[in-house]
């Protein structure tokens, strides 16, 4: 039995996919705020938002995970990670739960091209697999 299952995770949707973030990574969700862009950045790089005085990076966690981007809706959220000692601003479609889950199941070596390493683990409830995103390797890229 691993530590793992003790601990907390916000579940989200990207489109049809729903991932996982440890909480103790989550600093903050918040709803979609105007975000500022920055010229000449990366496609998944959205621009800043000031949060309280603080400037902080958005990025797009569809573009991250290789999927196109989608029209925002009410459901938008901007969920601000902590990622080497700053924050950073992923945006997703929906934040659906806190969540625990009874199993975590090490990631599969097959995920297919560009995605292996995006999942530090599978967590399992029921009969539903829920990949846990790996921030380091989503985020360092």
């Amino acid at each position: 039995m691993s530590t793992l299952q003790k601990e907390q995770y916000i579940e989200l949707a990207v489109g049809q996919e729903t991932c996982a973030i440890r909480i103790e990574e989550v600093h903050e969700i918040i709803k979609m705020l105007t975000i500022t862009d920055i010229p000449f950045s990366r496609n998944e790089v959205k621009g800043v938002v000031n949060l309280r005085g603080k400037v902080v990076c958005v990025m797009s966690l569809r573009n991250l995970l290789g999927m196109s981007d989608e029209p925002y809706t009410r459901a938008t959220r901007i969920v601000v990670v902590r990622y080497r000692d700053e924050f950073v601003g992923l945006i997703v479609d929906k934040v659906n739960k806190v969540t625990t889950y009874g199993e975590i199941h090490p990631p599969s070596s097959g995920q297919g091209r560009g995605r292996e390493g995006v999942f530090q683990g599978i967590g399992q409830r029921e009969d539903q697999l829920i990949g846990i995103l790996k921030l380091e390797e989503i985020l360092g890229g």
